[in-house]
């Protein structure tokens, strides 16, 4: 019935100019299934046809006219969209397209995102396997409300949604054989991937994160300025001795989690379709494709998900944050101690949760329910679509070139196995591409085949919402933004001409501009 519903929607929908060649269709939407390192082995995939293609083409071109909403414009998530509330729990409500039998499934998940995990050995033998090294004692700990975590603010608080990866350049990483363009690197041999400042009794934490900020005015068109922090991080107490002399540093806060499911269903075609790496247009923007190890599959993969695009999948995503946030062993990642690393000895003899009958702390069934969960977290519907301030924005993001990296709309791929997740008109405002944000932004730490400058384009669904959900209003990686202002004027690289189009702005257009991101 859904997807019925939006094939008579495609075939309603009134002919947009299309800023794609027709030469470029077979690529943007061939039928098979990519071939060699695109494959997509874990989506169930009912081919297009040709007409489908076609209409969807047209239904994802870029916008021409400003002065109403696009058709379908306020469902940012098609059929799977749920109403917009006015609490914090706007992001934790199942995709609306879910059958009853499946929401049974959903609640699991959720139980097993927000369980608080105990150390081994314990009488509560479903929960333990904590640590010993951690970062949170659960998902939901990072990701409270299932949106978006933030930096320490203040000597009170933590920094339970923020942890410093760490990784060495490594000439001689296997995967530089198998994946064109991948900057090897290994674990820091004495701390592992990431830095933990948790621990369970008797062990030492890691480290702690210190971050100092230093304040700069920019100065705007029509004598307004606004001030933006640079921050400066630290490992400071480090209780194992020094990193490794090459080691990077980068500051990550957790992510929102809504719509992570219809990220994973849309076609790597079309993904692949924005890709401009060598900037053959010659519009600036070169967006470049993460392509990353699969450890589930055992081969290369697109990456779609965390902040770098390191992981191609919601279930790889899930269990790497098992492992490395929380020291969960699971089927993907099986080493019990979690990120400890062998000259953390304590850490590994200590006792672990995965002698009884899981065979991991969290086993098959736990990993595939927190997945299902994950992918199916559902997408508020847009508000104010219509308001005249809104598509005033909207035509100043459009005309700026915001869209070029924060591509609006795609269709997903028919699923077999996932129909509320398929054949579905989303609007997330990503390519999921990997970017050159400028040395502002940097983090100097390779990811894959991204750079030490280049970042994930962000989705921007639901950013409006943050302050609600998550009790602030920080952005970007590390959560130096305090507002969608200052995210905005911290862009660069690439995207530079936009921001200097931005200050340049007189002051009612940035509203508009901030009023319309606000807005999704």
């Amino acid at each position: 019935m859904i997807r019925h519903s939006l094939t008579q929607s495609l075939t309603q929908l009134p002919t947009l100019s299309l800023t794609l060649s027709l030469a470029l269709l077979p690529q943007l939407f061939a039928l098979p299934v990519l071939a060699g390192p695109l494959d997509e082995p874990h989506l169930d995939i009912i081919p297009r046809t040709e007409a489908e293609a076609e209409r969807i083409a047209r239904v994802t071109a870029l916008p021409s006219r400003f002065d109403a909403p696009q058709p379908f414009e306020a469902k940012s998530a098609g059929a799977a969209t749920v109403r917009p509330r006015k609490d914090k729990d706007a992001f934790s409500a199942p995709t609306a397209s879910m059958s009853f039998e499946s929401e049974l499934d959903f609640e699991l998940g959720k139980a097993m995102f927000e369980k608080l995990w105990v150390s081994s050995p314990s009488s509560t033998r479903a929960s333990d396997g904590l640590g010993p090294l951690y970062n949170a004692r659960s998902c939901m700990r990072c990701h409270v409300n299932d949106g978006r975590g933030h930096p320490p603010e203040g000597e009170g608080d933590s920094a339970v949604s923020m942890f410093l990866r760490v990784a060495v350049p490594d000439a001689n990483d296997p995967l530089i054989g198998k994946i064109e363009g991948y900057h090897g690197s290994i674990p820091d041999p004495v701390y592992g991937w990431q830095l933990q400042d948790f621990a369970l009794a008797g062990y030492p934490a890691e480290y702690r994160l210190q971050i100092d900020y230093q304040e700069s005015t920019i100065p705007l068109a029509g004598g307004e300025e606004l001030s933006l922090r640079k921050p400066t991080y630290k490992a400071a107490d480090l209780a194992y001795g020094p990193l490794h002399p090459d080691a990077s540093l980068s500051p990550r806060i957790a992510p929102q989690m809504i719509g992570l499911g219809l990220l994973e269903a849309i076609p790597a075609s079309d993904i692949l379709a924005h890709a401009d790496p060598e900037d053959a247009n010659g519009d600036g923007i070169s967006g470049k494709a993460n392509i990353v190890w699969s450890e589930r599959y055992q081969m290369p993969m697109l990456g779609r998900f965390g902040l770098k695009a390191g992981r191609p999948t919601v279930e790889e995503q899930s269990a790497a944050a098992f492992f490395r946030d929380i020291g969960i062993s699971n089927p993907l990642f099986s080493e019990p101690w979690g990120d400890c690393s062998p000259e953390q000895r304590d850490c590994r003899k200590a006792p672990h949760g995965d002698r009884d009958a899981r065979g991991f702390e969290v086993d098959e069934t736990g990993l595939d329910l927190v997945t299902f969960y994950s992918r199916h977290l559902g997408v508020p519907a847009r508000r104010d679509v219509d308001d005249p301030t809104v598509l005033r924005g909207k035509r100043l993001f459009h005309e700026v070139g915001c869209a070029g990296c924060h591509r609006p709309s795609y269709v997903t791929h028919r699923l077999k196995d996932q129909p509320e997740l398929g054949f579905q008109l989303i609007w997330p405002y990503t390519d999921l591409l990997l970017h050159d944000m400028g040395e502002g932004l940097a983090d100097g730490q390779p990811e894959a085949r991204a750079n030490g400058q280049e970042w994930r384009t962000p989705p921007l669904w639901g950013i409006g919402l943050t302050r609600q959900v998550s009790g602030h209003s920080f952005f970007l990686h590390d959560g130096r933004a305090r507002s969608l202002l200052e995210a905005v004027l911290w862009h660069g690289g690439e995207a530079e001409g936009q921001k200097e189009a931005v200050i340049a702005m007189q002051p009612e257009d940035r509203k508009a501009l901030i009023k319309f991101l606000e807005s999704l």
